[in-house]
């Protein structure tokens, strides 16, 4: 017999990976009643792959959801062992941090959070089934045939669903290594009419450090003074390491070509689409075949572990290949193998079924969060998850959801990018998907949203007064500098000039900034004003097609003219504005036109 719980929730998170943590997190945060739900307590907010958190656009994603409340930014901060801002020596649009952690105090630090937050529980459970009322969503089952009630659920299932996992010829379930595989959930959602596919990612052996020779590897240091990812973090305090860089070999390449046919990519076991940008090195020697070596590095896991992650050497190949793979390249010739590398195949749900809210379209009261959408990595996933929580909150307070612009943050565009357009391969966000990303800096995330945070109640009024304070240091500067001269120059026309630093000025004033924060933003706002001025115009200039909604109701197979290629994806992916009409694969400017004379015989009917 079924087991009811007699506590009845508004949200329940399913999954407490990086998108459940966040998801779990905002809600509860929001007022709302919250149960998280997952397979293992002990493996809260694992790092299944590198402990590395932000990256070019990653970090700008992290900064993002700091401004917006969410947790991974404070809690790497805490963490990190290793900061280092990206790209310094390009423009500050591409400007990223990037931290490498430690993996088992992230984990714990993350979990502790989770257990000491108010409107949370946090419980073991395995869910096999989503209870469904109608059309909408009321709650989940687990495979202890527990029943837990709540208004709205969240799936955050990474690859859990169905996940298998290839090492050579050996194959096994799981949804990474040491975890099993969920094999309930997908069979509910299929039944329930969701669209099911597979993916496939992967991770490199881990080696332990006693065994490498560091003495032949390239030494490299993170930044002097480490710049935190929360706005909140004054300083990072804890002790910070080297990681080190090393190349595959003439012998390497020999290696896999002559073992390719054991490789399950090549033999035909894997079937899957894979991460075009981050690809096995198995991969790499077959698609690069002009390059002589490939970059590696040796990232250490943590401050009490000797365990080594080898970033850039993805592979599943057999056991005894991996080994001779691995000690043929310099400083680790007897490198012992503590861990094997794997691919895992996993099911997700095309995210063309989702909102631009992350609910399904199909089931109401239902949100989809991080890999089961098909993205890959930490930070995608953990921005979903804060954004599905966020609006599932909203719903159930009968308030408008928060749906951010491409032109507002990369997390609007990560979101536009799925649910427009879906994808066949681990989505994977980079600084060239955002079209105006000289505004969607790193540095000015609180600027940009931070507004929204303390709507929400994710963002303290002490919090909010700090940045307030900030943004008026920030626009004095600004005026000043417009204001004063030096040898008859504007300063700033003056510190347009590329040589010239705001330092530079501030040491002409005799004048200090005091925030290291507000220099870096003075600077780039002077610097590249001209710029920031014609991507302001760019987006007045669209924001009439985003702001021209699509009627609900809208049936786009009765629109004479249409192609019916066009007709058919819109009926699939119903945009709600024509600017995210606009921006389907295959939709042209003759099909938005027709559409906008369509919505504009409606509205004087």
């Amino acid at each position: 017999m079924p087991v009811i719980s007699e506590k009845k929730y508004d949200v329940i998170v399913i999954g407490a990976g990086h998108a459940g943590c966040e998801a779990a997190l905002a809600s509860a945060r929001m007022g709302a009643k919250t149960l998280i739900l997952t397979m293992n307590l002990d493996s809260v907010a694992q790092m299944s792959c590198n402990p590395a958190i932000g990256g070019t656009a990653k970090g700008q994603i992290v900064r993002e959801m700091d401004a917006l409340g969410g947790e991974m930014g404070k809690v790497t901060d805490k963490t990190g062992i290793q900061f280092r801002m990206l790209n310094r020596s390009k423009g500050p649009a591409v400007w990223a941090p990037r931290a490498q952690c430690d993996k088992k105090l992230y984990q714990n630090t993350m979990k502790f959070v989770l257990e000491s937050q108010e409107n949370l529980d946090l419980k073991q459970g395995e869910v096999k089934k989503i209870l469904v009322s109608g059309n909408a969503a009321e709650g989940v089952v687990t495979s202890i045939d527990t029943i837990y009630y709540a208004k709205s659920v969240i799936i955050t299932t990474g690859t859990f669903l169905n996940g298998l996992i290839h090492i050579g010829d050996v194959t096994f379930g799981g949804g990474r290594i040491g975890d099993k595989a969920s094999h309930g959930l997908s069979g509910c959602l299929e039944e329930m009419g969701f669209e099911i596919k597979r993916l496939k990612t992967g991770t490199p052996p881990r080696l332990n450090a006693r065994s490498i020779d560091f003495s032949k590897l390239e030494t490299q240091h993170g930044d002097a003074i480490p710049s935190p990812f929360s706005f909140q973090t004054e300083k990072i305090t804890q002790t910070q390491v080297p990681c080190h860089i090393t190349y595959t070999s003439e012998e390497t390449h020999r290696i896999i070509k002559e073992n390719i046919h054991r490789s399950p990519l090549y033999s035909g076991k894997i079937q899957s689409r894979g991460p075009r940008y981050c690809p096995s090195i198995e991969d790499k020697v077959f698609r690069f075949a002009d390059k002589e070596r490939h970059q590696l590095f040796l990232e250490p896991e943590g401050l009490t572990t000797q365990e080594i992650y080898v970033q850039g050497f993805s592979t599943s190949f057999p056991q005894d290949t991996q080994i001779k793979m691995i000690r043929s390249i310099q400083g680790l010739e007897n490198a012992e193998l503590m861990k094997f590398g794997y691919a895992i195949e996993y099911d997700f749900c095309p995210p063309t079924q989702v909102k631009a809210t992350l609910e399904s379209k199909r089931i109401e009261n239902l949100y989809l969060a991080g890999q089961i959408n098909g993205t890959s990595g930490y930070e995608e996933a953990a921005c979903q998850g804060l954004m599905a929580a966020i609006n599932a909150v909203l719903k159930i307070r009968h308030q408008d959801p928060l749906i951010l612009g491409r032109s507002e943050a990369y997390i609007g565009v990560l979101i536009d990018d799925l649910v427009t357009n879906g994808t066949e391969e681990p989505y994977r966000m980079f600084t060239s998907r955002a079209e105006h990303r000289l505004l969607l800096r790193q540095d000015n995330a609180d600027s940009r949203l931070l507004k929204h945070g303390r709507e929400l109640g994710l963002i303290t009024k002490e919090q909010f007064a700090k940045y307030l304070v900030k943004k008026e240091s920030i626009e004095k500067w600004i005026e000043r500098l417009s204001k004063t001269r030096h040898n008859q120059v504007p300063m700033d026309q003056y510190l347009r000039r590329s040589e010239i630093k705001f330092r530079d000025v501030l040491g002409i004033l005799n004048e200090e900034a005091g925030d290291e924060d507000v220099e870096t933003q003075v600077e780039i706002e002077v610097k590249y004003s001209g710029y920031i001025q014609r991507e302001v115009g760019m987006i007045h200039r669209v924001k009439n097609y985003d702001e021209k909604k699509i009627p609900a109701d809208l049936v786009f197979k009765e629109i004479k003219g249409l192609r019916r290629e066009t007709q058919e994806k819109l009926e699939r992916i119903r945009p709600i504005s024509l600017g995210q009409a606009s921006r389907i694969s295959g939709i042209t400017p003759c099909d938005i036109s027709l559409l906008a004379v369509t919505i504009e015989k409606l509205k004087r009917s």
